[in-house]
């Protein structure tokens, strides 16, 4: 299958199914020497996996995950790093009844026209199980990228179906299932979610993602402009119908005057351009919004067809997330990382030895 890969020069290819015996990710491009070892790796997964709170699929995997190739005593070589993650939990039999009926929303319409086979136990390789492994090799880069470059990631959801969240505390991100940065709105999130859960329904959600002491120069120009892959990788998220970058669409109706993010000797005044220049990074913060859909495994029959053609009613039974995006920071983390993981090595190999005489400004003004 074609476009399994992601990256040039830190690439990573993922395999497996939502029902198979496992599901796991090959790394490649990853730099000699650095210290890798499964905990380093398993505490993204433990954010991301099933199970967690009553607002998720109650799956119980566990999502641990092993290192089969590229470490050596405890450091990676250089070589490809194998990632493996065991599916423990698959209840394939809630699956029987769409095999022949195509769920309203999935990717089981286009797949059989596409493929002409199809596995339909828990959507296969479109289910966002696939997103385990990515979050597993962005690991990696993560560490990496922090360890040479100071560079770090965070997230947080910013709404919930019809409720924004505001931003008050970043340090409240990690205490609740939502990713929210604010407590006080936790009860109404929950509350929210029960309702859709007992409703048999679901919901979509906004994220915002962001990279801290990224440096100035990332990207090419043209075509391979930062936000452009960025962007790119986004969309490959199971769900997401949307990327903006910085200021993204509300910049539509800000005057010139007010986009520009003006420049001092002490900072940056705003960051609307979301620390991209021309598709090249600016040494601001690097600022991602997605849009995720709602769920589209629904208790709530749907009409559809089958594969004759003939209209058929179609009630997913199993279990998921009545929001895909409560789980969904952790992935959205591990794309941006991926990409400028791949970037900051492809800056490295043409543009390394490149300096300016000009200072850099700070990412904002104090």
């Amino acid at each position: 299958m074609a476009g399994s890969t992601l990256g040039h020069l830190f690439r990573i290819t993922t395999f497996g199914e939502s029902h198979g015996p496992a599901i796991g990710a090959v790394v490649d491009g990853c730099p000699p020497g650095m210290s890798l070892s499964v905990e380093d790796i398993q505490l993204d997964l433990d954010r991301r996996k099933p199970g967690t709170s009553r607002h998720v699929t109650q799956r119980q995997e566990a999502d641990q995950v092993e290192i089969l190739s590229g470490v050596f005593e405890g450091k990676t070589t250089g070589t490809p790093i194998a990632l493996v993650i065991r599916n423990t939990d698959q209840r394939s039999q809630d699956y029987g009844d769409i095999l022949d009926s195509f769920r309203p929303g999935h990717a089981d319409y286009t797949y059989w026209h596409k493929y002409g086979i199809r596995d339909p136990r828990g959507g296969g390789r479109s289910s966002a199980r696939l997103t385990a492994p990515v979050v597993a090799a962005a690991a990696v880069a993560k560490k990496w990228l922090a360890e040479k470059h100071g560079i770090s990631f965070y997230g947080y959801m910013t709404q919930l179906g019809d409720l924004e969240i505001p931003f008050e505390d970043q340090s409240q991100i990690s205490q609740n299932p939502f990713f929210a940065p604010s407590a006080k709105i936790i009860p109404e999130l929950e509350a929210y979610m029960d309702q859709l859960r007992k409703a048999g329904d679901s919901c979509g959600a906004r994220l915002t993602v962001v990279a801290k002491n990224v440096p100035v120069g990332l990207g090419e120009p043209i075509f391979d402009k930062l936000d452009a892959d960025i962007a790119h990788a986004m969309m490959g998220i199971n769900a997401v119908k949307g990327v903006e970058i910085g200021a993204g669409f509300k910049s539509v109706a800000q005057k010139g005057s007010e986009h520009g993010d003006e420049m001092f000797a002490d900072g940056f005044a705003s960051n609307n351009a979301g620390g991209m220049l021309g598709g090249i990074s600016s040494g601001q913060d690097v600022v991602v919004s997605i849009a995720i859909k709602p769920t589209s495994s629904i208790m709530s029959p749907k009409q559809s067809i089958n594969r004759a053609g003939d209209v058929s009613v179609v009630q997913t039974k199993g279990r998921h997330d009545p929001c895909v995006g409560i789980r969904a920071t952790p992935i959205a983390e591990a794309m941006l990382a991926l990409v400028i993981m791949d970037h900051v090595l492809r800056h490295r190999a043409q543009c390394g030895d490149v300096s300016v005489s000009t200072p850099r400004i700070p990412a904002q003004r104090p």
